[in-house]
């Protein structure tokens, strides 16, 4: 069996792969005589099997997109070689599933062409079964979003709030001359020291064998969580920099080591710094590992999130305005210009986890949102009308949302 993993060149974690025993259990429940199977049975007829299963396993949630709706996501991506692919997922109270998988190599990405291959997925789904769209946030995705809600009259285009954050936090690297500096420091000190093997094993002495680069959910995120690896281990570099294994090493004495090992040992600017980055950045990297995770749907949760990351951040600098700022007119800029959608204000309305909580404000933005998506997903005036008087009982508690069972479960049960 070993020899046969060897010469297939097949990955010896696939004897993780819990269908490895079964087949091992079975193989023995068989017994002697079993007839190997060809490469035409593997190839076409087993094969045609496996898919015909997997549609199959898709009924359940296709039910759910025409019972409570669902959101299709468009994951572009690149490999080595530059070719481009769009993978196609859709996302439901059941859960979500892959649908497809699209070669975009030889498609020119202008609006028009990203809209038909969105368009025809909805066609796909059923324009009836959906209710957004989710795309990454460059301006020819949004432009072709736009042309879909025109065709498309009772969906939303939405951008990932993921990409939307992430942004974010570039936008403090690119416009804060703070994060800007102090980002490039961090990486030059990270930089120099991953140059070179023996110094990777002298600062692992000291570290515990600790690394200092800490990969993030996103590319921007990566650069802060490495800056908040480099605040932990700061005694340690101050130990390794003082030690004579430094010291009296070649790389002391040149140039460039000379300029790290400043850097190190700078208390009066660069600590400082980045201690305030992390306190405006971390409240950020919070709502981006909410938003980017599987654990519970993010829309719900996503307007209250942004406020409040505000709020932590202007406690975080003590209520001092000149450096908080900057970063709220970057949250803002972008949340205004991209993020501000009518679901999230529908999805913050409805969540009874802040509806009913002492602190809860319904302004106008929020109750337009809300009317907003019920004009575009109820067409028909009657059945509005019903739901307004039905969010009257929500807000009220009246009926069943005041039931015992309800008001245990508010905080505990996902909103949807």
């Amino acid at each position: 069996m070993a020899r046969w993993f060897y010469t297939s060149a097949i990955p010896f974690n696939a004897v993780n792969n819990p269908l490895f025993p079964l087949m091992i259990r079975k193989l023995g429940e068989y017994g002697k005589g079993l007839k190997p199977h060809s490469y035409h049975e593997m190839r076409v007829t087993f094969l045609k099997k496996e898919v015909q299963e997997t549609l199959n396993l898709l009924s359940v949630y296709k039910k759910e997109w025409k019972k409570a709706g669902c959101t299709i996501m468009s994951d572009g991506w690149s490999d080595q070689r530059k070719r481009t692919m769009n993978n196609f997922l859709v996302n439901s109270p059941a859960g979500t599933v892959f649908l497809s998988s699209v070669d975009t190599t030889d498609i020119s990405k202008t609006a028009q062409k990203l809209f038909e291959l969105l368009d025809g997925i909805v066609e796909k789904i059923g324009e009836d079964n959906v209710v957004q769209v989710i795309t990454d946030n460059a301006s020819n995705y949004k432009a072709a979003g736009k042309i879909l809600m025109e065709k498309r009259k009772r969906l939303f285009w939405t951008p990932c709030a993921a990409h939307c954050i992430d942004l974010m936090l570039e936008d403090f690297q690119k416009f804060d001359s703070l994060h800007k500096v102090t980002i490039q420091k961090v990486k030059s000190v990270v930089t120099y020291i991953y140059s070179w093997g023996t110094v990777i094993n002298w600062m692992k002495q000291f570290t515990k064998s600790k690394e200092l680069i800490r990969p993030g959910v996103t590319r921007f995120a990566t650069s802060y969580l490495t800056m908040r690896r480099l605040s932990e281990l700061k005694g340690n570099l101050f130990t390794f920099f003082s030690s004579d294994k430094w010291k009296t090493s070649m790389y002391a004495r040149r140039k460039k080591g000379k300029k790290i090992e400043s850097i190190i040992f700078d208390n009066q600017e660069i600590w400082p710094n980045v201690e305030l980055c992390l306190k405006i950045a971390s409240p950020l990297i919070k709502v981006l590992r909410m938003v980017d995770s599987d654990e519970k749907p993010a829309m719900g949760f996503l307007y209250k999130a942004i406020d409040q990351a505000k709020e932590e951040i202007k406690q975080n600098v003590n209520n001092v305005r000149k450096r908080y700022e900057s970063a709220f007119a970057i949250i803002d800029k972008r949340w205004e210009d991209q993020l501000s959608h009518p679901l999230h204000a529908a999805g913050y309305y409805l969540n009874p986890q802040f509806q009913y909580s002492p602190d809860f404000q319904s302004d106008a933005n929020i109750k337009r949102g809300l009317y907003d998506c019920i004009a575009k997903m109820v067409p028909e005036s009657g059945e509005r009308v019903k739901i307004d008087l039905q969010l009257d009982d929500f807000r009220h508690t009246s009926g069943l949302f005041g039931h015992e069972n309800a008001v245990l479960t508010r905080n505990k049960k996902s909103p949807g």
